[in-house]
């Protein structure tokens, strides 16, 4: 990234239709914020942006915040909740292994 990239802000507009714009409002008590939520989790999980880049996108204190909102949304550093079941799960089967 060049020096004066970091410099740039974007604005995004979504133009939704009134009756699902209700409903959506209705839904989430910052529609705005969810939206920027959902697109920085999609943007980690596709290891577009990095978990610090999340952080100064959604202008959070820490990297845990960052984190928290990440496992809220169900994405996890380096590894897929897939990934995270299967090593609970060999957890569990060798806890009950030992006697």
């Amino acid at each position: 990234m060049a020096d004066w990239d970091k410099f740039l802000t974007m604005t995004l507009t979504v133009t939704i239709p009134d009756d699902l714009a209700a409903e959506l409002g209705a839904g989430f008590q910052n529609l705005g914020r969810a939206a920027l939520e959902a697109l920085a989790s999609e943007a980690y999980s596709k290891e577009v942006l990095s978990l610090e880049q999340v952080q100064r996108l959604l202008e959070l204190g820490s990297r845990w915040e960052a984190q928290a909102v990440m496992s809220r949304h169900g994405v996890w550093p380096d590894q897929s909740a897939e990934e995270i079941l299967a090593d609970a799960r060999r957890s569990c089967e060798f806890r009950h292994a030992i006697p």
